[in-house]
């Protein structure tokens, strides 16, 4: 079960072994600004990462950077738990996002899980036997997203803002969201798939998302459908576009006049344009803007900014 707390970390550490916990509340004030992810590996030390940080707990409850000596390893019981606990105890009731890969938790934090695969008919049924676990802090910064919008605020084309991951995509498009609703009182449909932008429970966002209609869970392709159908937006944000139901969707949401402001991973131009199912989307016009994003050292920071006109052919 996930313990509130007004620390993000402790917050999304929470959801960890409560030996884990245990050794790591200590430094939850420490280390706040300081990670970005949570580690674990069987038999293997307990990592905590960030941008220009890896540290390390020893077992007696020291922190230290070095990944030699007498650290607290991670065992397969605590992966265990720790699975369990993301899931609220009602793992079959995450068959889908397990299948996925990952289990979003509240507050918009992702737990990523590798393990073995159990396959039916070519399509991964479940996983067992967990070998490693991500547990990836989300941040809210409100006010981040200022220089994306006043960019794009008087024009009416799409926007995508492009990014490694661990660049800030995620909470970018969350508080730009937040703005076009709130500063220029737009209706936005904000398309939740992961549960990341919103970190809605129990129907309610826990991220300020201003003023957006929050479909949460919804695969993209089929909430930017009903969407359209019903809630009549005057902009769509999601996050993580790329495949081919995607495509469709964004199509339909640029037939209809709707504006469409989303991500994708790419670091890059090249990187961008080298993906066919994205240079589909990319050639229907559905996007004006392109943002590119400075990187993992640098999360939310904005490298530069591609009008479609303006941009190099790949």
């Amino acid at each position: 079960m996930i313990r509130e707390a007004n620390n993000r970390l402790a917050q999304a550490a929470g959801c960890l072994s409560p030996p884990i916990y245990r050794m790591l509340s200590p430094y939850f004030s420490e280390l706040e600004n300081k990670v970005q992810e949570i580690r674990l590996r069987v038999n293997r030390p307990v990592a905590l990462v960030g941008a220009q940080f890896t540290g390390y707990l020893t077992e007696n409850g020291a922190l230290t950077d070095l990944p030699g000596g007498s650290l607290l390893k991670a065992g397969k019981n605590d992966l265990e738990a720790t699975v369990q606990r993301a899931c609220e105890y009602s793992v079959y009731a995450r068959q889908r996002e397990l299948r996925e890969g990952f289990v979003t938790l509240r507050g918009g934090h992702r737990l990523g899980i590798c393990g073995t695969a159990v396959q039916e008919a070519g399509e991964v049924r479940h996983v067992r036997d967990y070998s490693s676990l991500n547990l990836r802090i989300a941040r809210e910064l409100r006010g981040c997203g200022e220089r994306i919008f006043r960019e794009v605020a008087e024009k009416s084309g799409g926007v995508l803002l492009c990014g490694a991951p661990c660049s800030g995509k995620t909470t970018l498009l969350r508080d730009v969201a937040r703005l076009f609703s709130v500063e220029r009182g737009c209706r936005v449909s904000l398309i939740d798939e992961r549960g990341e932008l919103a970190a809605t429970c129990m129907g309610e966002p826990q991220n300020d998302v201003g003023f957006c209609d929050v479909f949460d869970g919804y695969p993209k392709a089929k909430a930017m459908e009903q969407a359209l159908r019903c809630m009549s937006p005057d902009v769509i944000v999601c996050d993580e576009i790329g495949g081919r139901a995607d495509c469709e969707a964004i199509c339909g949401c640029l037939n209809s006049g709707v504006r469409v402001i989303a991500a994708t991973h790419a670091s890059d131009e090249r990187e961008l344009y080298a993906r066919p199912l994205l240079r589909e989307i990319l050639a229907s016009g559905a996007f004006e803007t392109f943002v590119f994003l400075r990187g993992r050292e640098h999360a939310g920071e904005v490298a530069f900014v591609r009008q479609g006109h303006d941009r190099c052919a790949a």
